[in-house]
Parts: C-alpha cells; sequence; structure tokens
C-alpha cells in the first residue's frame, strides 16, 4: 500500500466563483496524509471530435488525460444544470473514456461531489455521471454520495466551507474514499 494516492480532483464549473470548485479545494484542505488531491482545470478543452481525435491528442487534451492517467484516483464535483451534468465536464470525459476500455479512467476508483444553491443539490446530475462513469468502467464510491444544496449558505465570499455539519460530512467522504481507492487503485501509466 503506498503512502499516499495521487487523486485528480476535476470540478465540471468553469466559473470563478463555482461552489463546486471550492468544495474540491475544500476536500484537498481537509485530505488525510493518505490522499494528495491535485485539482485539475477543464480550461480550453476543446469540444470533443473523432477527426480531431484521430489525428492526435489536442494539447489541453493530452495534458488532462496524463494527469488523470498518473492518479490512483478521482473524485468529480458537478454542478447541475437544466436537470443534468454541465456540457464542459461531459466534454472533459468524453476525451478521458477513449478509447474504450483502455482510457486513463478505466478501471479508477471514483468519489462524486455536488453542491448547489438550490434545495435539491446536484442529485439529477450526479445519477446522470454516475451512468456514464459506470459505462466506463469506474468503480463508484457507493456510499457517502455528497450533495450539499443551499451553498451559499454554506460557503463564505471567499469559497470557505463554513457549515460545521457539511465539514463533518466531508471529512467522512475522505475516509470512505481513501478507504475505496485502497480496495480499487491500479496501477498508473
Amino acid at each position: 500500500m503506498p503512502s499516499s494516492y495521487k487523486i485528480a480532483g476535476i470540478s465540471g464549473s468553469l466559473r470563478e466563483g463555482s461552489y463546486n470548485s471550492a468544495a474540491l479545494k475544500t476536500l484537498k484542505d481537509m485530505a488525510p496524509d493518505a490522499l494528495d488531491i491535485s485539482l485539475l482545470s477543464l480550461q480550453n478543452i476543446e469540444p470533443f471530435n473523432e477527426d480531431v481525435e484521430a489525428e492526435g491528442w489536442p494539447v489541453n487534451v493530452a495534458r488532462l488525460r496524463n494527469e488523470v492517467q498518473d492518479s490512483e484516483g478521482v473524485i468529480i464535483a458537478t454542478p447541475e444544470y437544466n436537470y443534468s451534468v454541465p456540457g464542459v465536464l461531459k466534454n472533459a470525459i468524453d476525451w478521458l473514456s477513449r478509447p474504450t476500455g483502455k482510457s486513463p479512467l478505466t478501471s479508477k476508483p471514483v468519489g462524486l461531489v455536488g453542491a448547489s444553491p438550490s434545495k435539491v443539490g446536484t442529485a439529477r446530475a450526479q445519477a446522470h455521471l454516475r451512468q456514464s462513469l459506470y459505462y466506463i468502467g469506474m468503480p463508484l464510491l457507493p456510499t457517502g454520495e455528497v450533495i450539499i444544496s443551499d451553498a451559499a449558505e454554506k460557503f463564505d465570499q471567499q469559497g470557505r466551507l463554513v457549515d460545521d455539519e457539511t465539514r463533518t460530512f466531508l471529512q467522512n467522504f475522505l475516509k470512505d474514499f481513501e478507504h475505496w481507492v485502497g480496495l480499487h487503485a491500479v496501477n498508473p501509466g
């Protein structure tokens, strides 16, 4: 068992003041020593196109693929747009899921998080995301689904999580995820 696991943290939001990016940063800051969480950017990932793929990975796509490939697990924070996953996140997953069965995501343990100002949080987006990740062959953390509703009341203006109950829930999520990665981690590379 390695002393720490490299974890790719992916936010499905590009917004500067994103609650999902803030949730990932909180997880990174709270992570036990065994989880080394890197926050990856989806900025400048071009739309998925099989013709472009056939010519080779675009630079930003190649960077993202390498960062995910080098990790032993993934945490995805998704907003919910129109009852589903944001396009930028789905686009990144489409790039990362190639080639089928041999992608950087295949067999990587994954945990899901979502934050939203709404009362229902990101439950529908996470349900849709689970379908895609299941198809890709990612072992999904079955417990500890993190749905942070009323996010505007739980994060301050600087993006710091100020709600103690949510912080405790995230600490428990990290413990469960560390165990899940230990059970399912694949050899990177």
